[in-house]
């Protein structure tokens, strides 16, 4: 019911704005034309200030568009009753209370305060200089003051309230949007670390795999068939380790209850002997040198450290011209460096290439994402390092 009456008040205010006039020219006038205790002379006196209560009743119709205006009017009417010697009640006060409620809603601040001491102070000095009655003083000057200062308190709550209920709206738009920002956010970085993960596996092993391969077409053809077997038996445990990293990877796109096939342990560094290993078969000698005391990684460091290895060792098995690769792990106290290097010179362009495609950018993006620093580019003799600086724990 009363939201019903709200929105009939919301899309009917005109009929509203006529009640409440008439309402209040009730209010204003009524009470002087029923009392009985004065005279014909007093009560003639009294109706005579009964056009001005009526005028500043009526001019209320016009109190959302000219507020200060109204208030004057309806001032006026409520001073000439309380001159005319009628004893200043709320009834008399409403149609003033109405229009400094409108005005305070709508100017807000020093214009309300302003007018409500005019009026208050217009209306008790009236009431004081027209009381023949012997009206106990109080009553003249604390009604004014505490009835007219109530629309006042009323309107300044009711203007805050509105301003709470619409920062709330606000807020909780901003956090909608935010949380679809967010969620925007976490899946493209999902996809870019997906993306990365496909293109280390099938970029690694697929060279790998290509490398091994034109070996083996290369012994054969001088009929080493002992190496041969050996290539192509380490060609058949790259392109299973293929699959199974393949089948790892996209695993991370099912649900999370999917516990169909459970996925491999994440590669770290301790499988770094199986890769240079690997890399041999294809031809390419691996030198590794650690520096510092070995420190565990946390399991993402130690992807990172790992995948960064993989694709740095692949590079320069598509690109270079060498068949030596040096890897150097550092430790320190609270960081571990990679460097990957090779001494020949590098047929792959420079990184700030656009043809580099995504190997040195997936890398870029691994060291960046677990807090480090990295950097790759050519050595001044010639061939090219790749520089990796990770934390030890995330």
């Amino acid at each position: 019911m009363t939201i019903s009456w709200r929105h009939y008040a919301k899309d009917h205010p005109g009929i509203v704005d006529a009640a409440i006039t008439l309402l209040m020219i009730c209010a204003a006038s009524g009470p002087a034309m029923l009392n009985s205790d004065l005279s014909d002379t007093d009560a003639l006196s009294w109706r005579s200030a009964v056009p001005l209560t009526v005028v500043g009743a009526l001019a209320l119709l016009w109190r959302r568009s000219h507020p200060r205006t109204v208030v004057v009017l309806t001032v006026v009417g409520a001073s000439a009753a309380g001159g005319f010697g009628y004893l200043i009640t709320p009834v008399l006060l409403a149609p003033v209370m109405v229009a400094l409620y409108e005005l305070a809603v709508r100017v807000p601040g020093t214009t309300t305060r302003v007018y409500y001491a005019a009026s208050t102070a217009a209306v008790a000095v009236s009431a004081l200089v027209g009381d023949e009655y012997g009206y106990p003083w109080p009553l003249a000057v604390l009604n004014p003051v505490l009835f007219l200062l109530l629309p006042v308190a009323l309107a300044e709550y009711t203007r805050l309230r509105h301003d709470y209920l619409a920062a709330v709206t606000a807020r909780a738009e901003y956090a909608e949007r935010h949380r679809e920002e967010v969620a925007r956010q976490r899946v493209t970085e999902e996809r870019a670390r997906i993306a990365r993960e496909l293109h280390d596996v099938v970029a690694h092993h697929m060279s790998l795999a290509n490398a091994q391969a034109g070996a083996a077409a290369y012994l054969a053809r001088g009929h080493h068939d002992d190496q041969v077997q050996k290539i192509l038996a380490d060609l058949t445990g790259t392109t299973s380790a293929a699959l199974r990293e393949l089948k790892a990877t996209v695993g991370l796109l099912r649900q999370p209850d999917d516990t169909s096939s459970p996925l491999e342990p994440t590669p770290g560094l301790a499988r770094l002997p199986e890769l240079t290993a690997a890399f041999a078969s294809a031809g390419l000698d691996v030198d590794v040198t650690v520096e510092g005391e070995e420190r565990q990684l946390s399991p993402g460091v130690d992807l990172t450290a790992f995948r960064i290895l993989q694709e740095a060792l692949t590079n320069v098995t598509k690109h270079a011209t060498t068949s030596n690769a040096s890897v150097r792990l550092a430790y320190a106290e609270d960081r571990l460096t990679i460097t990957v290097a090779n001494a020949a010179g590098p047929t792959t362009p420079t990184p700030e290439s656009p043809d580099d495609g995504f190997g040195i950018v997936g890398m870029r993006e691994r060291a960046r994402s677990a807090g480090g620093r990295f950097h790759a580019g050519p050595l001044p003799g010639g061939g090219f390092t790749v520089v990796a600086e990770l934390p030890i724990r995330l």
